[in-house]
């Protein structure tokens, strides 16, 4: 007999293509699965939360932690430090539990030079840039600057999504979230994420 072992499952893509809602429609129909929390420097924004959105550090205890080799990876975004804990992955991986990663294209090299756990990585790209720049504006969250300083930064992640076994084109939220489910449901029947029981 065999079953499927738990998967780590990466999600990245340019800030507005939709990445984080589809994480949270993802934990939502997928039982098994839970959210690694990353760790940042990066100041809090209105409703977010210790612990349930990020890990909120200071930049000395992020450099301590990054220095004592806490972190599976780690990588600077806008300025600010992100990492994720080993041992979040451990301790989720050895519950039996599957691990959604909402992190850019540094993370997910680092995690698939690291790591020998089932890994599937997606890549969600928007339809068009200029749909993109219209979804940063209709946030209504950053100056034009920023917003300016994001498309700059976007157009090198979209260059990275070669290196993603998946990619999808977020031009419909519902039906990406199935593809994204499809695939997560394909991957359990993976050869290589089998294991034989007894």
């Amino acid at each position: 007999m065999i079953a499927s072992q738990p998967l780590l499952v990466i999600l990245s893509s340019p800030s507005g293509a939709g990445k984080t809602t589809i994480a949270r429609q993802l934990l939502e129909k997928v039982p098994s699965m839970e959210m690694s929390i990353s760790v940042t420097t990066r100041p809090k924004r209105p409703g977010e939360q210790d612990g349930v959105d990020y890990h909120f550090v200071s930049p000395e205890t992020f450099q301590q932690r990054a220095d004592q080799g806490e972190f599976l990876e780690h990588a600077t975004v806008f300025e600010n430090e992100y990492g994720t804990l080993s041992q979040t992955v451990t301790d989720l991986n050895s519950a039996g539990k599957d691990v959604l990663f909402d992190i850019d294209w540094q993370g997910a090299q680092q995690i698939t030079q690291k790591i020998k756990l089932p890994l599937v990585k997606i890549f969600i790209l928007p339809p068009s840039v200029e749909i993109l720049r219209e979804r940063l504006e209709n946030r209504r969250q950053d100056s034009k600057e920023i917003i300016d300083m994001r498309m700059e930064k976007a157009l090198t992640e979209m260059s990275h999504w070669p290196e993603y076994d998946y990619i999808l084109v977020n031009d419909d939220l519902k039906k990406t979230t199935e593809q994204a489910l499809a695939i997560i449901s394909a991957a359990r029947c993976k050869k290589d994420f089998l294991k034989p029981i007894s």
